[in-house]
């Protein structure tokens, strides 16, 4: 991980083509402007972990009712 201080208006660089600039700074939140291509996918964290936590259940769920299929059939 790579840890590094920015200023309002400062940003970096990911790669070729993904920039990364502090466009606020306010009541400790940071407002990041991200700018990318099109095909790059840019997603909040939270939202990749509440799909995963979502998969995983949905995953149970189905471990379960295939558990309760074999049952009946016996």
């Amino acid at each position: 991980m790579l840890i590094i201080t920015r200023k309002l208006g400062e940003g970096i660089t990911i790669g070729d083509n993904v920039e990364l600039i502090i466009n606020e700074i306010t009541d400790g939140k940071v407002k990041i402007a991200i700018e990318a291509p099109k095909e790059v996918k840019i997603l909040r964290k939270e939202l990749v972990e509440a799909v995963a936590m979502n998969r995983e259940a949905a995953q149970s769920v189905m471990v379960d009712k295939m558990q309760v299929m074999k049952n009946l059939k016996r």
